[in-house]
């Protein structure tokens, strides 16, 4: 493997400027390749993060030999196409949550991942950011006593666009795969197991993707996470931990925190711990850590974990039922 660590990119649009940023802060990884199939975008992406190679065709970014890894962050709906190709190629794939459209894509993704013998992770940037692992401590350390409730929102007012990828059902639109999966894996990283059952509401809109969902899951023994995803409105952001002998607030936006704060019979405590960039060169260097181990997957987001949350968003879909058409 090159001494410098070298990245290619599929999907230079919105998110992937934060791993950019994110990749510009780790010393010993360059963004080496963009592709887009629009080659002028590409071009003005790697303008701005260096010397890239551009390209407008997917295929041979996948082939470059040159390349240690592939990071993508296409729209959910060209997940699994792209990755299997980079699987194929022997090429180890970061991909943006979610990893795919429902459990049984991503299945066949994990097997052919070790098949391959080939690194596969889902780009959720969440679970490795600093503060996580202050909360962790607090938690570990039973700082709250007993974990008895979580609660949390992610929403905002998106514009409404029925051809942005937000509210588009070809993109694999909607509230849920899209921020509300934010949710879900913190739920369970906390808790560090599934639901018992759960319950569910939501509102589909005329473009035929989730808008707006509130669901409560049911750990058993009276632990339960509730939460609601929207875009249709400003929500309060953060995500709180109940516990028997105190709390823990994640503050806002929960997601992408730097700032926690404990709150128990001792006082209050208020810990920040700022990014050094973006936020997303932590998963950057976890992936990166992994892949010259020879890892095939990582302990922070292993395949379990990522399938689990699949199956979740798969089983509240469907009761609210929202299915997209490519799944019929």
């Amino acid at each position: 493997m090159n001494r410098v660590f070298r990245w290619g990119l599929i999907g230079p649009g919105r998110i992937a400027h934060n791993f950019a940023r994110g990749l510009a802060a780790v010393a010993d990884a360059k963004l080496y390749a963009v592709a887009s199939r629009d080659k002028a975008r590409a071009r003005s992406f790697a303008a701005q993060y260096g010397d890239a190679r551009c390209s407008d065709s997917y295929e041979a970014l996948i082939a470059d030999p040159e390349l240690d890894a592939i990071y993508i962050a296409t729209p959910h709906s060209h997940h699994f196409d792209l990755v299997r190709a980079c699987l194929d190629a022997g090429k180890s794939v970061l991909c943006e949550k979610p990893l795919t459209v429902n459990a049984a894509q991503a299945e066949v993704l994990f097997a052919l991942a070790r098949e391959r013998r080939v690194f596969l992770m889902e780009a959720l940037w969440t679970r490795f950011l600093p503060i996580y692992g202050e909360v962790r401590k607090w938690l570990d350390e039973g700082r709250i006593g007993e974990v008895r409730l979580l609660s949390s929102s992610f929403g905002f007012k998106a514009p409404r666009n029925p051809q942005d990828r937000l509210f588009n059902p070809q993109l694999a639109g909607g509230a849920l795969l899209d921020i509300g999966i934010y949710n879900l894996s913190v739920s369970q990283w906390v808790l560090r197991r599934n639901p018992e059952h759960f319950s569910a509401s939501g509102h589909v809109g005329a473009t035929g993707v989730d808008e707006q969902l509130a669901a409560t899951l049911d750990y058993g023994e009276g632990l339960m996470s509730q939460f609601h995803c929207t875009l249709r409105a400003e929500t309060a952001n953060d995500f709180w931990i109940y516990g028997s002998e105190g709390q823990i607030r994640i503050h806002p936006m929960f997601w992408g925190a730097t700032t926690a704060t404990l709150s128990n019979e001792s006082g209050e405590l208020t810990l920040a711990r700022p990014h050094r960039a973006s936020g997303f060169e932590y998963q950057i260097e976890e992936a990166q850590r992994c892949i010259r181990e020879g890892r095939l997957e990582s302990p922070v987001i292993p395949h379990t974990d990522t399938l689990a949350t699949m199956r979740l968003m798969d089983a509240l879909r469907a009761a609210i039922g929202q299915r997209y058409p490519f799944e019929d």
